[in-house]
């Protein structure tokens, strides 16, 4: 069985949305800014596009208040169209979450499980506040497993009824443009995912 070529049937849905002349909402989950930088590029030529900025795997509050003021700098300073809402930090949920899986390995079953707590809430608030779409940033990375991210989202989007968009962001070389984005703006490109586990390897 071929794996789903997740940027071709997004690119797919851009096309259905331009012919049919739509405009749909869309929630867009984000870790951080070097992760929203390259989807912002064209996202909000399909979409009205609102940031969530929801990161309860940072613990690290002055990491937490990091990466949101720097994402809140790139928007301001290249798209001030798209909305920005900044999540509850609930530390003791991914706390309590991560129990018993402290030692598990970098992109294990503690990753997993953190991928849902992120979209979980992203979906539940997208079907609160009517947006059409939610989607994610963490399919930018290279170490992170679209196949993995999308499964998940797509079983939070049919437990709310809320459509959600299934992406590779890192195809089409946007992983690379994310980096020269960063570097062209100067943003904070952290050297961990976010939580103290992935901290130390």
């Amino acid at each position: 069985m071929n794996p789903r070529q997740y940027h071709k049937e997004m690119k797919a849905l851009f096309a259905e949305l331009r012919e049919a002349g739509e405009r749909p909402t869309l929630l867009l989950h984000a870790c951080c800014a070097p992760c929203a930088s390259s989807p912002l590029t064209f996202l909000p030529e399909y979409f009205d596009v609102t940031v969530y900025y929801y990161n309860p795997n940072i613990t690290d509050l002055e990491e937490q208040d990091k990466r949101f003021e720097e994402l809140r700098r790139h928007l301001a300073e290249n798209y001030p169209r798209v909305g920005l809402i900044r999540g509850a930090h609930d530390e003791e949920k991914f706390l309590k979450m991560a129990k018993g899986l402290e030692e598990a390995p970098e992109g294990g079953l503690r990753c997993a499980r953190c991928f849902e707590l992120r979209l979980e809430e992203t979906g539940r608030l997208a079907k609160q506040e009517g947006y059409d779409f939610f989607a994610t940033t963490l399919t930018l990375s290279p170490l992170k497993n679209p196949m993995l991210i999308n499964g998940i989202g797509e079983k939070v989007a049919e437990k709310y009824g809320v459509k959600y968009l299934a992406s590779d962001f890192k195809k089409d070389g946007g992983y690379l443009q994310s980096i020269e984005i960063c570097k062209a703006q100067g943003l904070y490109r952290q050297n961990y995912c976010g939580c103290a586990y992935s901290k130390r390897i």
